[in-house]
């Protein structure tokens, strides 16, 4: 933001870009003060990294109380200006930028920094298939009237994470949200939360699920899982790197690279006519996303959601319990699947028999909405470590929990998530007619009351 200027480093003789950087009116001098450190702070730590797809900030010169940063001349032209001028990306070269960029995250929050405003206009595409991230701690100053000065919230609303806007501090899951809704951006040509005012613009960040995009596989699942709202349970860096690597068939790795440039206005290739969309949620989507990070052997060394913290998921239900099934699990015995509604209580200990299965036209306890199965019955694969299906299990059924799957008023509603026990598991893989590998999530009524009618949209 401000004003930037092409110029010369005399010592060196190389071409720059210099950035005079100008704060927000109406701030007082203390915030000024803060405002300007801040800044000033993050641009010499983004100067300390190293990677192509960051652009150098070389140095911070300060002119007659204006503040400069004298950075990396980059000659490209901004992913939204590309999107503008042609159109919305294919789908290999939008794959291409999201390998870019994750990678340069990655790179950046490993050295401690959080970019704070990822978005189209902070993408840059080189004419030889090099993309760049720019502003790292700078973008966030200036002149983007939207941007909200009142408690120095910096960013743009169309790609701020939900947890900023409530006011979290801005952490590396903000930033990978917001690559999220750039590759929304880059496949459809259209942010997927732009409205015509700010606070709509907020309200459906925080609110409202964006239509899919037309993208699919590994890329269509990637922009699901980094807009799950939930920042423990959206997907990490690594874990999008890992898909982006398979192909859509799934039949083993590739490289996805930006197609050869034709001529100079065409360095990535752009899509053709919209085509219908598709009317698969894309909550579906997102749940193909943790599948993925699942089968990918996401526990050979790395956690499966949010790193190594084990952190909770959030959900509109009041509860949200978990219990293995299997002759060595908390509940011994439960030979059920979706869709099933059933009048029992699930209790560490308690066997749930085939009598308690009813309809759920009548009274019940308890009401199965979804079963996940993150691998064939017949794939010989090792049981996984529990503590990580346990987070795909509890992720995964809060995330179609919050949905529209699920119907009504939920916050009398308990949610609870059954993982298969080792046994069970492996057993599945020796016969397929015998055990589980599905996860199963259940709700209930908080309060034990019965509940009446299905809650599952059909």
């Amino acid at each position: 933001m401000g004003v930037v200027w092409r110029a010369e480093d005399r010592v060196i003789g190389r071409q720059v870009a210099v950035k005079e950087l100008r704060l927000p009116a109406g701030l007082s001098d203390e915030e000024h003060r803060q405002f300007r450190d801040r800044l000033l702070r993050e641009a010499r730590t983004a100067g300390r990294l190293n990677h192509p797809g960051i652009v150098t900030v070389h140095d911070v010169v300060t002119d007659e109380g204006v503040d400069h940063i004298v950075m990396e001349l980059i000659e490209a032209d901004t992913l939204t200006d590309v999107v503008s001028r042609r159109g919305p990306l294919d789908e290999r070269s939008a794959t291409e930028v999201a390998r870019q960029v994750l990678a340069a995250l990655r790179r950046a929050h490993s050295g401690g920094v959080v970019h704070r405003d990822v978005k189209p206009s902070n993408v840059m595409l080189g004419h030889d298939g090099r993309v760049t991230l720019t502003d790292f701690g700078i973008a966030q100053a200036a002149d983007d009237p939207r941007l909200t000065t009142t408690g120095l919230l910096v960013g743009s609303p169309g790609y701020m994470a939900p947890e900023r806007l409530e006011g979290a501090d801005a952490a590396p899951p903000a930033d990978l949200w917001a690559l999220g809704a750039t590759l929304y951006y880059a496949v459809e040509g259209t942010g997927p939360f732009n409205r015509e005012t700010t606070p709509q613009t907020i309200y459906a960040v925080m609110n409202e699920d964006p239509p899919p995009p037309r993208a699919t596989g590994p890329l269509a699942a990637v922009i699901a899982g980094l807009l799950i709202r939930n920042p423990a349970a959206r997907l990490t860096a690594e874990q999008a790197e890992v898909m982006l690597t398979r192909p859509a068939d799934g039949s083993g790795a590739t490289t996805a690279h930006v197609p050869a440039r034709t001529n100079p206005g065409a360095p990535f290739g752009v899509a053709g006519a919209p085509q219908r969309k598709r009317t698969v949620p894309v909550v579906v989507a997102a749940v193909v996303a943790l599948l993925a990070g699942l089968g990918l052997g996401a526990w050979g060394g790395a956690t499966l959601l949010g790193g190594g913290g084990g952190g909770s998921t959030t959900t509109t239900a009041a509860a949200v319990r978990t219990f293995t099934y299997g002759p060595d699990g908390q509940i011994p015995q439960f030979d059920f699947a979706y869709p099933t509604c059933l009048t029992a209580q699930l209790a560490a200990g308690r066997m749930v028999t085939s009598d308690a299965s009813t309809s759920c036209t009548e009274p019940h306890d308890l009401e199965i909405f979804e079963s996940l199965t993150p691998f064939d019955s017949s794939t010989k694969v090792p049981y996984p470590p529990s503590d990580d299906l346990t987070r795909f299990g509890q992720a995964a059924c809060s995330l179609i929990f919050d949905s529209a799957r699920v119907t009504g008023d939920k916050t009398p509603l308990t949610l609870t998530v059954l993982v298969p026990s080792q046994q069970t598991f492996d057993a599945a893989t020796a016969d397929s007619s015998k055990g589980s590998k599905s996860v199963l999530c259940v709700l209930g009524r908080t309060d034990g009351a019965q509940l009446t009618g299905t809650r599952v949209a059909t």
